[in-house]
């Protein structure tokens, strides 16, 4: 199977990526080339579907990256929305009022 686009859309943004390459293994292959199946996954992205009896029961695949890089994170910041300064003034004085309204710990012990 090739690879496709992907469309994933957010509240107001649009990812796209390439999915990754996709194989078909019996599980009793997979129970004999594990190594193998985690290797693919790791080393190529590539997802592999475990089928039992003709039936698709599992994938391994590769972990999905946390964050995003720097450089990306540098290209987004300018397109981020932005508060007004009353906005601002308003979120802080919510926070301040949120504070005061706070009771100091009590003594876990006590």
């Amino acid at each position: 199977m090739r690879a496709g686009l992907v469309v994933a859309r957010g509240a107001e943004s649009q990812i796209l990526r390439m999915s990754s390459p996709t194989r078909f293994l019996s599980v009793t292959d997979a129970a004999r080339r594990f190594a193998d199946v985690v290797d693919r996954a790791f080393y190529r992205h590539e997802t592999t579907v475990l089928v039992k009896n003709g039936v698709p029961v599992a994938h391994v695949a590769p972990m999905a990256r946390t964050g995003i890089a720097a450089r990306e994170l540098a290209h987004r910041w300018p397109l981020l929305p932005r508060i007004s300064p009353s906005d601002a003034d308003a979120f802080a004085e919510d926070v301040a009022a949120a504070r005061a309204a706070l009771r100091p710990p009590g003594d876990a012990w006590g």
